[in-house]
This record gives structure tokens, sequence and C-alpha cells, in this order.
């Protein structure tokens, strides 16, 4: 799948911080700063100590270049590293090094110069028990430090760094001729204006020359004292890979930062200035820490609700779902992201958010794809979505040209849910609609939403030729939207069909009741489908506003729209998500929500949220009547009950419903029960009629029910019943499965 190589390339996740980028000793600041925020002061320390080699003299001569890049130098002043390093020196336990006991190597290292960069090469290398000796031209160590800093402070760290340590040192020795030395590796570190051995030109490694064996860094090559000392530790690595492979060619080290401010939180914050002059206290020091951000790329793991559900990274999405996809899987049944891949709501915001638009979303899309062409993705997860789409798109669809037309210039699509919602939003659209545009056409049926969801592409291109087919015959009429899925899916799957929203035209004809809402404080929930609609989301406002309702705004909106936990159809794959997401956005604040989504209005209003559609504000429906939602079994009788009304409305024709002459008495709590475990009434009635007619059916004189299954699709459903008399049955219980009963 060349759109998972395309995660691990562009992912920003372990991108190095800005600090990070700029330090020459390439400290890992995020880790030094949280083992500060802990008030583990010798841990600090020893990070420290390992990455700079001699923390006293780099604590005192660091020019900081890490304070010139810290997103936080204009929102409260940069991070103090210097302070933090000497606060971290100050309050260690020991600043003592490490002792290493291991046996010592016989490889012999010459290093020209006795400067802090050769004398940094020699410190790693006599750590690792090498036989260093170091000829230095002048009578002392140290180089331009003398220039620099006080000698006490570099020549007190030197001593210290070496004190588990041996190296052999000629004083008043000038090297001219490398040949003269007998040695199994060289690094020239002569200094500002030193003897390069016309070397300086590098060859294809790190601080390598042309010479084999022999190396070259610091201030010769014009680094500063920083820059020195990090090419002299640097530089251990390259000899020690050379005089154990023999080859020159150690990676240079990476530069710089793929990481933007974009993509990280900016949280202005005053930075604490130490009482004591130059030195923090213990708690100055956490208090300072802890205002670092400890820059990273985490804005899709902050705000996707997924991956911040299951706390993971695109990188790690791609591990868990190339173990799915791959038979040879080290798991055995490659299972592990099948739920994962199944959760994906679908709505865009980690692409949005991600610096380098990185759209997990459409992975996961193209993996369930892939899964279910692979006969590997569990049909449970979206079985009843694909039947229910079924349905929208036969019993209930319907398809017609107004009385007198012979072609139209619009047609109303108000999607599937809407009309399951309630059906009074849809035949008070279309009157508005034929008012206004008297040939306007009318197409009930659904976008294909749930295909596409349910990765099963062939479902899905048949919905949308059926579709196609069935506005050719409109005349090619331009499409009005009420659902921003419908319109989307449109967008991409039918860009040649123009389009347009219903509220657009609404607000257009400024036909908002004024005043009925006055001083009403509420918030406008835009469906996460509409984030790249501003019109859209303009004219929600404006009409909410008109009707009196005061505004305030929600956290995510707009652009940054998030699920309300119905796209992908998730609730079946992951109910616990499902509700979870639900949860966490009616929480956003206290205000009742107005949205143009019906799926989100009734989601919100099942968990006790007051959600008004904007469609029951413009045309003044009873919001009472609404206030008991429907089952899903009323979801689909709600759509065969629009399309009743609406033909005799509109073309004076009649549709019956057609009914079993069964009837079965369900309890409320029983409803409930079927509603959430996504069984239908109608599969009930098939159950039972199937006992009845074929006698398949267990009796319990107990409590004198009957209890029967029958297999719809690929569920095996049971129903516990009673028979009040011929034709009448009590519902007692019922619960459904994925296991096949084998007679």
């Amino acid at each position: 799948m060349s759109y998972l190589n395309d995660l691990v390339v562009d992912c920003l996740q372990f991108e190095r911080a800005f600090c990070v980028a700029e330090c020459p000793f390439d400290i890992d600041v995020p880790d030094f700063i949280g083992k500060l925020q802990q008030g583990r002061f010798n841990a600090a320390y020893k990070a420290y100590q390992n990455a700079v080699g001699f923390p006293g003299i780099v604590s005192s001569l660091c020019h900081e270049p890490c304070k010139e890049v810290c997103p936080l130098k204009d929102n409260g002043g940069s991070i103090s590293l210097k302070l933090l390093e000497k606060a971290a020196m100050e309050y260690a336990r020991s600043t003592s090094p490490s002792q290493f006991n291991m046996p010592p190597k016989d490889k012999r290292i010459a290093i020209i110069g006795g400067g802090i960069c050769g004398l940094a090469c020699a410190l790693r290398l006599t750590t690792r028990k090498y036989n260093v000796t170091i000829f230095e031209k002048s009578d002392r160590i140290g180089g331009h430090l003398y220039d620099v800093a006080d000698p006490k402070i570099f020549l007190e760290d030197i001593e210290l760094q070496f004190s588990h340590e041996s190296y052999s040192l000629v004083l008043n020795k000038e090297i001219d001729d490398l040949k003269a030395l007998e040695f199994d590796a060289i690094f020239i570190a002569t200094g500002i204006g030193g003897n390069d051995f016309g070397l300086l030109q590098s060859n294809d490694g790190a601080y390598a020359t042309s010479e084999k064996g022999v190396f070259i860094g610091g201030s010769i090559t014009s680094a500063n004292t920083m820059e020195a000392i990090a090419q002299g530790l640097d530089a251990s690595n390259a000899i020690e890979r050379y005089i154990k492979i023999g080859k020159m060619n150690q990676p240079k080290t990476d530069q710089g930062t793929k990481l933007t401010v974009d993509a990280i939180r900016i949280i202005p914050n005053e930075a604490i200035l130490p009482a004591n002059d130059n030195l923090y206290s213990k708690e100055e020091t956490i208090a300072e820490a802890k205002r670092c951000l400890k820059c990273k790329c985490d804005a899709c793991n902050h705000y996707s609700p997924l991956l911040n559900y299951f706390d993971k990274f695109p990188r790690r999405v791609t591990e868990e779902v190339q173990i799915t996809l791959v038979p040879s899987s080290l798991d055995g049944d490659a299972s592990m992201a099948t739920r994962l891949i199944a959760t994906c709501n679908q709505c865009g915001l980690c692409k949005e958010v991600c610096p380098v638009d990185i759209d997990v979303g459409k992975f996961f899309l193209e993996s369930h794809r892939t899964m279910r062409e692979n006969g590997k993705m569990p049909w449970a997860f979206h079985e009843f979505y694909l039947r229910d789409m079924e349905f929208s798109s036969s019993d209930a669809a319907l398809t017609k040209l107004p009385k007198g037309y012979s072609k139209s210039s619009y047609f109303f699509f108000p999607g599937c849910q809407l009309g399951a919602s309630d059906p009074e939003y849809v035949l008070s659209s279309y009157r508005f609609l034929t008012n206004l545009f008297p040939d306007t056409a009318l197409m009930l049926n659904c976008c294909g939403a749930p295909a596409e969801w349910a990765g099963d592409e062939p479902i899905h291109n048949k919905v949308i030729s059926q579709i196609k087919e069935n506005w050719v015959s409109l005349g090619k009429p331009t499409g009005i939207f009420t659902c921003p899925m419908c319109k989307k899916m449109f967008q991409e799957y039918l860009p040649e069909i123009k389009s347009i929203f219903l509220y657009d035209l609404i607000e257009e004809k400024d036909i908002a009741p004024n005043n009925k809402f006055k001083e009403i404080a509420a918030s406008v929930f835009d469906p996460c489908a509409s984030r790249h609609e501003p019109e859209l989301q303009n004219s929600i406002r404006k009409m909410a506003t008109k009707t009196g309702f005061k505004l305030e705004p929600l956290p995510m909106e707009g652009e940054m729209a998030e699920c309300c936990s119905y796209g992908g159809q998730v609730a079946i794959a992951n109910p616990p998500y499902a509700s979870y997401t639900a949860q966490k956005r009616i929480a956003q604040n206290d205000n009742p929500y107005i949205t143009y989504c019906s799926n989100c209005r009734d989601i919100f209003t099942r968990e006790g949220k007051q959600t008004w559609h904007i469609l029951d504000i413009i045309f003044d429906l009873d919001q009472k009547s609404r206030e008991t939602l429907p089952t899903i079994s009323q979801r689909r009788y709600n759509r065969l009950l629009l399309r009743q009304q609406i033909l005799k409305e509109f073309w004076n024709e009649q549709f019956i419903i057609k009914r079993d002459d069964m009837v079965i008495q369900i309890s409320e709590k029983l409803k409930e029960k079927l509603h959430n475990e996504y069984i239908l009434e109608s599969d009930i009635q098939k159950v039972i009629n199937d006992c009845e007619k074929n006698g398949s059916k267990i009796y319990n004189p107990d409590n004198e029910t009957y209890t029967g299954y029958k297999q719809i699709g690929n569920m095996t459903i049971w129903a516990v019943y009673r028979i009040v008399k011929e034709g009448n049955f009590e519902l007692v219980n019922a619960y459904c499965h994925r296991m096949k009963i084998e007679d």
C-alpha cells in the first residue's frame, strides 16, 4: 500500500525539537527537562554530562543558540537551558563521571592538538579504553579556552572528567609529518590557524579525510567553541568505526529539523527568574522546567478523537496495520488492528491538523478495503448498515419529477437519515423548495457513505451508478442538499453534479422567524463533513442569530469540527469508543447545541444534550414531538412513512406500507434493548413467523414461552416469546450472535 509508506516517510513524530536541532551536542532536551520536572537532579545531570562531555565548561561558555529558536521566546521568554543545566550540576548528588571497568584495547590513536576538541575526542576514546596520545605544540592543554574563560573553570572540569581515565600527553611537540606517526588512527584538532596537512577537504564520511585512518575536526574547520567540543566527542565514533570495520564512511549527523511552530501547541507562560542571581533554587528549577513545551509534532494525537483515544501516532498505526494486512504476521491470526481500522470516523480532522497533511483516515479506509477484499474484515461491523442502506435505496427510495415537468432545474436530495429522524424535516423542506422552484424534483436515496465506510467498493459503485442514472433521468439538474456528508460524497464521486445547500437558499430568502429564541445562549455544532464549507457554516450562524439565539463558540468548530461519533458508523465495531466520543462532544460547554446534521442531533439528544436541528428552528417544528427519539426500527418505518406522505401531498398518489397480520407486543424497555443491539423488530417478526410456520421452537412450561432462531443475513437472531392468541404474540426477550447454527 503506497499510502502506508507515505505515512512513515512524512510523519514528523520523531523530528527533533527546535532547541535540540540547534544544539551542537544534540542534547535530548525533552528527556533532560522531564527529569528536572520530576526533581531528579542527579539523573538530569548524568544525561547532560553524557551529552556534552565537559559540563562545567559547556554550562559556562555556551552561547545558547537554543534560546533563539524556542517557541516561547515571544510568549513569556525562552526556556533558560543554561540556568537549568547549572542547577542540575548544583543539586546533583555527585558530579563525578562514571567509571567503566573495561579491559584496555590494543589500538593506538594519535590526537594532534591539546585544545578542547582534541581533549573531547580523547575523553570519549579513553572511556572506551583505547590507547590515546595527545601531541600539543605548546606547553599546556586547553588551546583557545585561555582566551575566552577563566583557566580555573576549564582546567578543573578537564581534570574531573578524566579522573578515571588516562592518556599520554606530549607537550611542546609540533607534528608536521603524519607519516612519522605510527598509530592505528589519527585525529587532527590543531585549532584556529593550525596545520591541516592539506586534508581540510573532507571525504564522504563524518570528519573523514582523503587519507585513510586520518580524521579532522574542531576550530580548524571554523567551528566555534561549543561546536568544537561536540565535534571532538562525535569524531570518536567515526574513529572507532574505522578501527572496527576499516571504513571511513561514518554517516554525518543530520542538521536542522522539519518540525514547524504550527505543528506544536504553544502555551504562553512567563519565564521564571532566579531570585539568587544566576542560580535557580530547586523549586525554581522545577517551575522553569515545567514551562517547557517539549516541542514535538503531536497534533494528530492531541486532536484526532481516534488517535487520542488509542494514544497512537501514524508510525505506530502503520506498524499495526501492516501486521494485520500481511498474512505472515507474527501474531498468527493477523487481527491486531482490525477493530482499530473499523473504528475510524472518517472525520478528516487528523489531516486538517497535520502540518504535512497526513490523512490517517484515508489510510484506514484503504486498509479497510484491502481487508474486505481479503476476507479479513468482520462482516458484523457493517452488515447492519449495509442492509439499512439497501433498504433506503430500494423500499424507501423515490426519484420523481414534479407534476407537469419533463425535466428539472433542481433536485432535492435529503439523504436517508433526515427522513428517518422525522419525515417532517423532508416534507417542510420540499414544500419550501417547490414554492421557490416549482420544477424541483425529489430523490430519496442513500448517498452510499455506509458502503464506502465498510470498504465495500462493489456495493458503493452500484449505489453511485444508480444515483447517476436517476440524475440523468431528471434532466441533469443541480442537487440541493441538507446533509453535509451527502454533498461531500457527491463532490467526490459525482463531481459532474452541481450542488448547493438548502440552508444557503433559506438564509438568502430570509424566512427564519425573528426573535423566537431571544437571548437564549447556544452553540453551533458543525458536522465534521462541513469542515470545508465556510459559507454553509456562516449561513447557519446567521439564521440562528436572526431567530434570537446568543451564539457562543465551541473550542472545536469550523475547519476544526469534530465528529459526533456517527461517521464511519463505528457504533457496532467499537461501542465504548462511540459513547466516549459523543460524551466528549457534548461536554464542550453547557449550552444547548444547534446543528444541521440529523445524526448529530439525534446522537446528542439521546445522550441527554438539548440539541436543535436548524430545520426545527427555521420551520418552527414542534421540538417536543422528537424528544423521544426513534429506534432503529422506527427509523425504517419513518422512511416508508415519508414516501407515503410525500407521494400523497405532492403527487396525490397512494403508497401502501405493507404490514404483516402478525401482532407482536414489545415493551418500551425491550424496544430500547433491540435498538441498542441493532436488532430490527421486522427481523423479530421473521424469526417468530418462521418458528410458527416450521415448528422449530422450544417450549418452556415454567414461563409458557417459546424460544426459536433464524439466520438473517449473517446474523443469527433469537426470540423468546409467548402466544397471546392466534396471530398475536408477546416478545419476552431477544438477542443475536455471529455463530451459525448447524441443523
